[in-house]
């Protein structure tokens, strides 16, 4: 029987499914291509199909590690030694999602990609893969997990992805400090209110007109959907799209203010 967790989160989808609009119902040039052109877009590469395979092997992998939270925590499997499949099984985003990424990275052409939260590397694939020029930057706060995931990059030779491990409020601070500016920024590390907005405030004193930030789990807790309903209401952000498992955030002051909810 569904906790009250878990019914929440089904009451929260029935809603999104109820509220959200496709391409019909987007008025606004900028959305309705990206909806058309990225969101909706099914199209396959290549590369889409080596990396499914590492995600498949992650899935099999039975070797256990110390696995460190320093996030909320997982809702399914709180125990501090664990496999590597289970990992893969309750952290890993659905291949869906992870396609997105590529598509966004591919249609706005980042020159460097920050993403908060590693886990086993897959999502840091398909982010790097777009084109070798791009360099993405990783941030993982369990060194055993960052470790399986160097094997992954390694094994893909992926030499535009750096890793930074340790407590992201320790180790992205510096890395701000040092950047002139932040093209693209995915967050998936702690899923509770304050670190969010904590890496969303530190990420957007770099951010720039054509910046875009992608949040994971927006629906996930009440305090991630806390935190989204307030990184929508900063003067600073302009659009935001609601796809339920994530949220994107665009800065650009020519787009007029609003929220979108789109079936995705």
């Amino acid at each position: 029987m569904p906790n009250i967790e878990q019914l929440r989160i089904i009451f929260r989808y029935i809603s999104y499914w109820l509220n959200a609009i496709d391409e019909h119902s987007l008025q606004p040039p900028f959305a309705y291509r990206l909806y058309t052109s990225v969101i909706k877009r099914k199209e396959q590469y290549p590369i889409f199909e080596d990396i499914e395979k590492s995600r498949k092997e992650l899935l099999a992998d039975q070797r256990e590690i110390s696995f460190s939270e320093l996030g909320a925590g997982s809702k399914v499997n709180p125990r501090k030694k664990r496999q590597i499949k289970d990992i893969a099984r309750n952290s890993l985003t659905p291949a869906k999602f992870s396609e997105l990424l590529f598509r966004l990275v591919a249609h706005f052409k980042p020159h460097i990609i920050l993403e908060l939260g590693t886990s086993l590397g897959i999502n840091t694939l398909y982010l790097a893969k777009v084109r070798k020029e791009v360099k993405v930057i990783t941030f993982e706060g369990c060194p055993e997990t960052a470790a399986i995931s160097q094997e992954l990059f390694q094994k893909h030779s992926s030499e535009n992805i750096e890793v930074i491990t340790g407590d992201i409020s320790a180790t992205l601070p510096p890395f701000i400090n040092q950047v002139e500016k932040v093209d693209f920024v995915y967050f998936d590390a702690n899923h509770r209110l304050e670190p969010t907005l904590n890496y969303f405030n530190i990420c957007l004193s770099k951010a720039h007109t054509n910046s875009i930030f992608i949040f994971d789990d927006i629906h996930w807790s009440r305090e991630m959907e806390e935190a989204w309903k307030q990184i929508k209401e900063n003067p600073k952000v302009t659009m935001t799209m609601d796809l339920f498992n994530s949220g994107l955030v665009f800065f650009d002051p020519d787009l007029k203010k609003q929220h979108y909810t789109l079936m995705f």
